[in-house]
């Protein structure tokens, strides 16, 4: 298989991709909502499609940790315009919500990928959805983003995700969606310790044998990274590239990075070392 359907694209089968954050958000973790003005955000998009970006993740509410609720209306205001002006870009788009009308919404704009970190539990999120052509990653998360650190705890942390995954993974195929359509996000910092993040990393061949479905990793900058390092957000850059790396050892077919020139080097590279054909 030398490309793999993705929505309105076919994307290269034979590499790891690289999704690039756009955060049109006032209060992102990882940014500080530098982008959330539509000019900015337009020449951030167009950076990272000089950079090497396969697809652009476009995101309306922040989801970090204690994160408040944005009303639909204004993450409708702060991810349209965007969809709209990143469509015809050529490379594919995403958008970053667990919002049913924001999906249809996005569906009609065209976008490539619906990326649900609510893995599609929404009333009315199925049917948002289900007879368009993008694809979706279901997520995991553990209770809802504003209490979703509270003393995360499992019985086994794979096999309750990987539980989770197929159950969604179940009932969106029995909707009526096809399989192929789908991709798994095990849900990095999503209600978990950095014990239950680095032993998900670690387990990720295992659950797309087990599930059948490719695996969508995002760890960029995020505090399993901090952890590690010891380094604050601003200072992961080197740190995010090696969980990027990791991810795509362990199984990762999509990584999702703000960072999208430095980690499709170090991609570019860590294939070439693996496969000696592709440094030519």
């Amino acid at each position: 298989m030398s490309s793999i359907a993705f929505g309105r694209h076919r994307l290269p089968a034979n590499r790891a991709l690289v999704m690039g954050i756009l955060n049109a958000t006032p209060d992102s973790f990882s940014d500080g909502g530098k982008f959330a003005a539509l000019d900015f955000a337009i020449t951030h998009a167009e950076q990272m499609i000089r950079d090497g970006v396969d697809i652009i993740d476009v995101g309306g509410e922040s989801t970090r940790p204690g994160a408040p609720v944005v009303p639909l209306e204004e993450e409708l205001r702060r991810v349209l315009p965007q969809l709209y002006a990143l469509r015809d870009t050529g490379v594919a788009i995403s958008v970053d919500t667990y919002k049913p009308q924001l999906m249809k919404e996005a569906v009609l704009a065209g976008v490539d990928m619906i990326n649900d970190i609510n893995a599609f539990r929404a009333p009315g999120a199925i049917e948002a959805v289900r007879d368009s052509d993008c694809a979706l990653c279901i997520m995991h998360m553990l209770d809802k983003p504003a209490t979703m650190q509270d003393k995360p705890a499992y019985a086994d942390v794979v096999r309750d995700v990987t539980e989770f995954l197929r159950e969604r993974i179940a009932t969106l195929v029995e909707a009526g969606i096809d399989r192929d359509r789908l991709w798994i996000d095990p849900g990095f910092g999503f209600g978990k310790t950095v014990e239950h993040n680095y032993t998900l990393l670690r387990a990720g061949r295992e659950m797309v044998a087990a599930l059948g479905v490719p695996l969508l990793a995002g760890l960029s900058r995020k505090s399993m990274i901090g952890a590690v390092t010891g380094k604050p957000v601003e200072q992961r850059l080197a740190g995010s590239i090696g969980g990027a790396l990791a991810a795509v050892a362990h199984g990762a077919r999509i990584v999702r990075v703000h960072d999208v020139a430095e980690t499709v080097d170090a991609l570019k590279v860590w294939q070439a070392a693996c496969n000696p054909a592709s440094a030519n």
